[in-house]
């Protein structure tokens, strides 16, 4: 990795957007690619200051703090993407919802949320690109690199502390499609399982069901049933990594095309009738605007591959 040298002290003067952030979260974010390790180092050997004074990694910061930040070898980041390229500029048809504090996006299929892991750059790299001038762009939660639809980005740090809290506080909410093998049972409404996350040496995350792992409940609603196939809601109340993926695996009704829980007899059907992707979809999403405190719901629309899909279910 190729890495540049940070040779001078910066002193940062924090605005209101950044009051009441932890000091340790705000170096890993103003020192992106040092290890965590480096960081706690440096603000326990006293590098880091505050208004000239030690200070711990858990003071909270205030309006106009003037921060030390001492010289450290951070490595070089990936430059943005060209705001020019073709799948760049596709994503200004995607936008759903857009103001001054944050925006929705139907994210395309395919599109990694950020860069990295051999990405050169994936969603949020191509909206700064795109948005010069937003110079605090950040993703409030993810989407698989399978899975479109809707996907919540701030505008401010503000926001993204407020729609972080309703994150936590599991007041925003967040609704699924998805097609899966067999018939759903109506009475399965509600699936409670801990799910356990694996690194494999490859780097690829997996996710099991295992009672060594985290809380993770998902509320089910069947939409459709086909002949040998249900469409049905998804809403994760927890916010697991694959949890809507996992829990439908889990219930005995792997999501069509997974190509990490999937089945591949069901899959082969699939794509007999031109499903050729993670039938996931993220239709909707709700939440209280972090200014207004109005209740905003925002629908992201199937795409074209989703919508034949049906169709050719349908006939």
């Amino acid at each position: 990795m190729s890495e540049n040298q940070q040779i001078q002290v910066r002193w940062v003067t924090i605005e209101a957007d950044y009051a009441g952030q932890r000091i340790d979260n705000f170096l890993l974010a103003q020192l992106k690619g040092v290890p965590k390790s480096l960081v706690y180092r440096i603000v326990r050997k006293g590098e880091v200051r505050i208004n000239k004074k030690r200070c711990k990694p858990d003071y909270k910061l205030r309006e106009g703090d003037q921060v030390r930040i001492p010289p450290v070898r951070v490595a070089e980041s990936n430059p943005l993407p060209s705001a020019n390229l073709d799948q760049v500029q596709a994503l200004n048809n995607q936008v759903l919802y857009e103001d001054d504090l944050l925006l929705v996006l139907n994210k395309p299929a395919g599109l990694a949320v950020h860069g990295g892991s051999g990405l050169q750059f994936g969603l949020i790299e191509s909206l700064r690109s795109l948005r010069p001038d937003a110079k605090q762009l950040e993703l409030v939660h993810r989407l698989d690199r399978e899975t479109s639809g809707c996907i919540l980005i701030s505008k401010r740090r503000s926001a993204l502390r407020s729609l972080h809290e309703q994150l936590r506080e599991k007041t925003m909410d967040k609704q699924y499609l998805a097609l899966v093998r067999g018939h759903w049972q109506e009475h399965v409404k509600f699936i409670a399982a801990p799910l356990l996350k694996n690194t494999l040496k490859s780097g690829e995350r997996v996710v099991r069901v295992d009672a060594a792992g985290k809380p993770s409940e998902t509320r089910f609603r069947v939409k459709q049933k086909y002949a040998n196939c249900t469409l049905v809601e998804a809403s994760p109340i927890t916010g697991r990594t694959h949890q809507i993926r996992v829990h439908a695996l889990y219930a005995g009704h792997p999501i069509a095309c997974d190509p990490k829980y999937g089945d591949q007899v069901f899959d082969s059907v699939m794509n007999e009738v031109g499903l050729k992707r993670l039938f996931l979809h993220a239709h909707k999403l709700t939440f209280r605007h972090p200014q207004s405190g109005k209740m905003i719901t925002v629908e992201a629309p199937l795409d074209e591959s989703l919508t034949d899909t049906l169709k050719r279910l349908d006939a």
